[in-house]
């Protein structure tokens, strides 16, 4: 296992374009699959709390269902709409069929 880091999903039972939510520590983490590499962020949107895996995931943005926000997943960068901040982000690795997320 690799220091720091917790088995979040089988790389298989996310395909290219999907993602899930996680629980890592008490926190909902969004794991999303773009194009065959694995991004790992926040699950709230800053500006209402609402869950970014009810969104929409469109190349490398994840747009929230409440007020169309919009973050990039590789950087948690805040693309477009009304919030005060990014998400944050963490650092994600595979090995075998297994995504492993740090904490």
């Amino acid at each position: 296992m690799l220091e720091g880091f917790v088995p979040v999903t089988a790389a298989s039972e996310l395909p290219p374009g999907s993602m899930k939510w996680v629980v890592i520590d008490r926190e909902r983490v969004l794991i999303a699959n773009v194009a065959g590499s694995y991004y790992a962020l926040r699950d709230v949107c800053g500006h209402a709390g609402a869950p970014l895996s009810t969104g929409e995931l469109v190349g490398y943005a994840i747009e929230c269902p409440l007020h169309y926000a919009c973050f990039d997943v590789r950087t948690g960068k805040l693309l477009s709409g009304p919030v005060s901040g990014d998400v944050p982000t963490y650092e994600v690795r595979v090995e075998e069929d297994t995504v492993y997320v740090k904490r």
